[in-house]
């Protein structure tokens, strides 16, 4: 039975099987390198696709895996009377739900896109491949780690495989950008690495009692935090006024506000959120063309998802009352991004300013509060992670051929390179929005779900969509169809190897954009479980 086999753990750490191939095999044999390398990442995305093919939200924990990890016992004074143990429990718990698998899904699928566009690397291909697939495990880990040590540890792991791809095979500034990556979210770690230690220390306590013996553990499993958060028995909830004036594990509100800033903070480095978005901008500059297909498709939507998930569930009261500052900060994203997107003199730039302006419209919809904008915040995700995808790879193989990404040496593409030109139009006109394509729905229940609380906001939000439009049509129609620049010698169209990934991903952007129930439907359910946890919290 699917239930008995650990489907989870296969996809999960399916890359490291190519990780230990990549060690056995000869660094001069870049053929089979990039072959295997290849068939690594494809694996995930077989697995992911079985998964989504086989979920039904009506069979709760249809996808689950939990095995004991980790017992630290803690000090012996506290065992007396009925009390037999007093441990820290972390588990191994890995879980998939309607809102996890399209991100899943996602980074699957970005990630065999990647490895296909990574033939351009020349340096250190053995090295390369390992730390590529690295970075995939942890990011496939981050969307269905349910413990929060876990977590951690594959949130970690990408931030590791990161620094050193940027730093090895990135462009010229290539060091300066990787410091600038870890130093932000070296940050960001940390202060999530804080917040989750309160809430283990409040939220994660519970007294488990057995045959009149009773169990006091400090537990990191997320739905044991979700469950005594909601609880208004938990230890988390008790006054100290209603346990004799001493309970060290309530979580008072100052405290709650304190552990939600704490993971706005940690999840908006990573999101990124104006004004902490410098980083973001190096990494796509200088980063390799596949690792930036990656980062923006891929790890950003990690900080969305870390502030869903553990912001707005774990804490709704608070979620609901910082509304109208969520909303503010994704306008400011939006207008800001866009505006900067518009003055910028390099195709690169105007994708990073573009995708800091689109995660913006991600937090407008989870500010909306309701199923709409939240469903369409989701959608936005996976939407905009296949456009920055295309467009990066697309940028990469012009940059490949012309040796410039500035937009004032581009131009007149079309003629010489007319596949790439028009897959280019293609994404340009997904980026801003155009119906039938996914850049739309996501924009649109995002909006539509927002009005209902906060007009002005999203009329000014809807503005911004202007300027996108603006700035993709000035890059992308002056790159394909404006004044050709003589370079002196003939350009060739995409390859094979290059066309298969660009194929793929538009197919998915119109896929998505004329059949949108494909996503939504799998994620409605899940949705309206979170919904009810926010009306009972809020």
């Amino acid at each position: 039975m699917p239930e008995t086999i650990p489907w989870l753990t296969f996809l999960v750490f399916a890359p490291l099987l190519g990780v230990v191939v990549l060690l056995l095999v000869p660094r001069r044999q870049t053929r089979l390198l990039r072959l295997i390398a290849v068939a690594a990442a494809l694996l995930p995305l077989a697995l992911s696709l079985w998964l989504f093919g086989q979920y039904d939200a009506a069979v709760p924990d249809q996808f689950r895996e939990q095995a004991a990890w980790m017992n630290v016992a803690l000090n012996r004074e506290a065992l007396s009377g009925s009390v037999t143990s007093f441990i820290y429990q972390f588990q191994y718990d890995l879980a998939l739900d309607g809102i996890s698998l399209p991100l899943v899904l996602l980074a699957a699928f970005i990630g065999c896109m990647a490895a296909l566009a990574s033939v351009n690397i020349r340096k250190r291909r053995k090295s390369y491949y390992v730390w590529f697939l690295l970075l995939e495990t942890g990011m496939l880990g981050v969307f269905l780690a349910r413990d929060l040590l876990l977590f951690f540890l594959f949130f970690e792991l990408t931030l590791v495989a990161m620094f050193f791809l940027i730093a090895i095979w990135g462009y010229f500034d290539r060091e300066k950008a990787a410091n600038t990556f870890l130093i932000y979210n070296g940050l960001g770690s940390a202060v999530m690495l804080f917040a989750f230690i309160l809430l283990i220390y409040t939220a994660g306590f519970q007294a488990v009692e057995a045959a009149g013996s009773v169990e006091l553990i400090y537990s990191g499993s997320y739905d044991a935090i979700a469950a005594n958060l909601l609880n208004p028995e938990a230890y988390v909830n008790l006054a100290p006024n209603l346990m004799d004036g001493d309970n060290p594990f309530y979580m008072s509100g100052e405290m709650r506000w304190t552990v939600f800033i704490l993971l706005l903070v940690a999840f908006g480095i990573k999101l990124p959120i104006v004004p902490l978005h410098t980083w973001m901008l190096h990494v796509h500059k200088e980063a390799p063309v596949p690792v930036v297909m990656i980062h923006s498709g891929v790890l950003l939507k990690m900080g969305a998802y870390g502030l869903l998930r553990f912001g707005m569930f774990l804490f709704p009261a608070e979620a609901r009352e910082a509304a109208a500052v969520i909303a503010w900060l994704g306008l400011a994203s939006i207008l800001y991004g866009a505006l900067l997107a518009l003055r910028q003199h390099d195709f690169k730039l105007v994708l990073a300013y573009s995708s800091l302006s689109h995660m913006g419209i991600v937090l407008l919809g989870l500010a909306s509060f309701n199923e709409i904008g939240i469903q369409g915040a989701v959608f936005q995700l996976v939407s905009h992670g296949l456009i920055s995808a295309l467009l990066f790879l697309i940028a990469g193989s012009i940059q490949e051929r012309t040796g410039t990404t500035e937009l004032a040496e581009l131009g007149g593409l079309a003629r010489s390179v007319p596949f790439i030109s028009g897959v280019l139009l293609a994404g340009g006109l997904a980026s801003l929005g155009l119906p039938g394509l996914s850049g739309f729905v996501g924009e649109f229940l995002s909006f539509l779900g927002l009005f209902e609380s906060m007009k002005v906001v999203t009329v000014l939000a809807a503005a911004g969509m202007v300027i996108t439009a603006a700035y993709v049509l000035r890059s992308v129609l002056g790159i394909t169809f404006g004044p050709l620049r003589e370079s002196g010698e003939e350009l060739r169209d995409a390859r094979l190897i290059e066309a298969v990934p660009m194929i793929a991903l538009l197919a998915f952007i119109i896929l998505l954009g004329l059949y949108p129930s494909v996503l939504t439907g799998t994620t409605a359910d899940s949705l309206q479980a979170f919904l009810s946890q926010l009306r009972v919290g809020g």
